[in-house]
């Protein structure tokens, strides 16, 4: 099947200017057709640990793990492989189907942490079960290559803003830094994982331009984030708090834009969407991150697994679960 390509920028960039509620709920409802079209009602789930925390060296403005933040955050190395593979079981057992190793700093260069990384996921992809994802920053191809062998099914690195926005976002890499390593872990033989924070001050044309180049790479992973300022970041009192039915047409957006994509809806979502966190699903959402986030904020997976289900969707791989969607946006992988 001839994959569908979705509105263009012009009309999206329309959409996303639209202010009233009754204009938004139409791009809503528009959006919930698309993801029943070529998704069905699968919701995908993914959990992560946060296995190396603090004193990243990136000047990240949101980012509480930044030395350049004032944050009150736990400190500590790489966590040891047992701890990363009891993590995964017990997101496993609490109903997620994808895991994702992430630790803070720029990469993962040191010969024995690789190691580390390279023995649970191997640990992981033999035990069979959850399926293994990382994000461990800007590594090199024999370091992609040797996790791809290990098992790896999924590398993660957000872009996180668009291009023309990014500098005022981080100034010790770049947005082509961020493309590359997605080039990078394509090559490897990975699948990728890439997706956006909204709310860092950006105007809705660049919200579009950031989509738009997720497009344009192919990616079909994409988790959407609602930034939550954290105390003694530089974001902290900087932005306008984000409004819930601006997630919600963002979300939409993003649907209508990416029919068969894998939208995930992650951090920020209960400060910004509050009562109306099970809209997500109507505004197209497929995917959901449960449980622990980086820095702040656990929330209870059994509530979030009822989200889904008040919502009328199903976990994917479900008996009662609708497949009558075409795109394969479900896929429960990383």
């Amino acid at each position: 099947m001839k994959q569908p390509v979705g509105i263009d920028v012009a009309e999206a960039v329309t959409l996303m200017n639209q202010e009233s509620p009754r204009e938004i709920y139409r791009t809503i409802f528009r959006a919930d057709e698309v993801r029943a079209q070529y998704c069905g009602n699968r919701i995908a789930t993914c959990a992560i640990i946060n296995a190396k925390s603090g004193n990243c060296g990136e000047n990240c403005a949101f980012c509480p793990q930044s030395v350049h933040a004032h944050s009150r955050i736990d400190k500590y190395p790489l966590k040891s492989s047992d701890e990363l593979v009891a993590a995964a079981i017990r997101a496993e057992t609490a109903g997620a189907q994808c895991f994702g190793i992430v630790t803070s700093g720029r990469r993962i260069a040191a010969p024995q942490e690789q190691a580390v990384i390279v023995e649970a996921v191997r640990r992981l992809h033999e035990r069979g079960g959850i399926a293994a994802c990382a994000s461990l920053g800007v590594i090199d191809a024999a370091f992609m290559t040797a996790l791809r062998e290990a098992g790896l099914q999924r590398y993660h690195h957000n872009l996180e803003a668009a291009a023309s926005y990014y500098p005022q976002i981080c100034t010790t890499r770049t947005f082509a830094d961020n493309v590359a390593t997605l080039k990078l872990a394509r090559d490897a033989g990975l699948k990728v994982c890439s997706g956006c924070l909204f709310g860092l001050g950006e105007n809705n044309t660049q919200r579009v331009e950031l989509l738009q180049s997720l497009r344009e790479l192919g990616i079909t992973s994409i988790p959407l984030n609602f930034l939550n300022p954290v105390p003694g970041t530089r974001l902290d009192g900087k932005t306008r708090p984000l409004r819930a039915l601006e997630c919600l047409k963002i979300i939409a957006v993003g649907r209508l834009m990416l029919p068969t994509a894998q939208l995930r809806v992650c951090g920020g979502r209960e400060k910004n969407l509050r009562d109306m966190q099970s809209w997500i699903f109507a505004a197209g959402a497929n995917a959901l991150m449960i449980g622990s986030y980086l820095t702040y904020g656990d929330r209870d997976i059994p509530d979030d697994l009822q989200l889904i289900r008040d919502a009328g969707m199903c976990l994917y791989g479900d008996d009662n679960a609708d497949d009558t969607g075409d795109g394969g946006g479900g896929e429960p992988t990383a």
